[in-house]
């Protein structure tokens, strides 16, 4: 036998065991994401008819054998959303489901497929939506229609409001809610500039833009005016996004946040929300409803506006691992099990 063979063989076969553990790692990992983003609920797919047009929803009901459940409606913050939001709802309809809740949501218009365009809407629009979607939902033998509730998160503070003038709810679930569009943008655009480090000079010059555009908006300015007061710098801004700022810049929620007096609310703040004042906030939601003594505050120290840990949301590649590895840990300590136990106590 040639002194070279045994090496040789033995090389190929710690090759061999090599690829075999980074296969049986690779297949673990696998089974590890799987099992972590496999949800104790079942998922269907809906279609629900308004206004002519269709909205395309997920209906996700708890997998406990019951005949009929309380439901909880979502509704959306800004921006083109889906109706799981990127499966980030999931780990909270599976909390609503151990409580015995349904959790329906639906496709903004426009996006993944459903015609339309979301940017086209006003508040009362989105009320008119969800308002539909309850309609349908009454009808189904599989829904509670005494125990129909509203899940909301930033600008959905502006309709959730708007959808109980409109139809009965049983609870509101509003998380970092906004109160008056302009002071937020105001906010958001300090708290920013904050984070950034900006200067005194920038700073001035930012608020300086802003103020222009809100001159520019309260006379119905068009989006080709926008662009020459900017110097032709539409700075992201495109002429879509600019009609539905302009149909929803005077949106307010204090005097419809009457329309959920005697209502059980859970309001949610985060203790890092660089998008929404949630002083104002919680002062306005206390002073509209806390008579009624159905008036829940949650707070999160360690919290962004999104409610996900601030120590996760700060890295992408955290984000992106505790998603596939631990979904259920994105969300800051206690807050899926507050909402559960909210449902719970109703």
């Amino acid at each position: 036998m040639c002194p070279k063979t045994q090496p040789r063989r033995r090389g190929l076969r710690i090759a061999v065991w090599s690829l075999v553990t980074v296969l049986v790692v690779a297949v673990g990992l696998v089974g590890v994401v799987l099992w972590q983003n496999s949800y104790d609920m079942d998922e269907q797919r809906v279609t629900i008819r308004h206004g002519g047009h269709t909205l395309n929803g997920v209906l996700a009901v708890p997998a406990d054998g019951r005949k009929r459940h309380g439901l909880i409606v979502y509704i959306h913050g800004d921006g083109p959303v889906d109706a799981t939001h990127d499966d980030g709802y999931k780990p909270m309809w599976e909390a609503n489901a151990e409580a015995g809740y349904a959790s329906l949501s639906w496709d903004k218009p426009g996006v993944a497929g459903t015609p339309g365009n979301w940017l086209d809407q006003s508040m009362d629009d989105r009320a008119d939506e969800a308002a539909a979607a309850i309609a349908w939902a009454r009808a189904r033998p599989d829904i509670d229609g005494d125990r129909i509730g509203l899940w909301g998160a930033s600008q959905a503070g502006w309709v959730l409001p708007k959808i109980a003038a409109k139809t009965p709810v049983s609870f509101v679930i509003a998380v970092s809610p906004a109160i008056n569009w302009l002071r937020q943008g105001r906010y958001n655009l300090l708290a920013e500039l904050r984070a950034d480090g900006a200067s005194a000079a920038r700073t001035k010059a930012e608020v300086a833009k802003s103020d222009t555009t809100r001159r520019l908006l309260g006379r119905h300015a068009t989006f080709e005016e926008y662009v020459r007061a900017m110097g032709g710098d539409a700075g992201g801004m495109t002429a879509d996004r600019w009609g539905f700022v302009s149909r929803n810049y005077t949106a307010d929620a204090t005097q419809d946040l009457r329309a959920l007096r005697g209502v059980p609310v859970l309001l949610t703040l985060a203790g890092h929300d660089i998008n929404v004042d949630t002083a104002d906030t919680e002062r306005t939601y206390r002073e509209v409803l806390d008579a009624g003594g159905a008036l829940t505050v949650k707070r999160y120290p360690d919290a962004t506006h999104s409610l996900l840990k601030q120590s996760i949301e700060q890295s992408d590649l955290k984000i992106t691992l505790t998603a596939l590895f631990s979904p259920r840990s994105l969300f800051a300590d206690g807050f899926l099990d507050d909402q559960g136990r909210f449902l719970e106590e109703l």
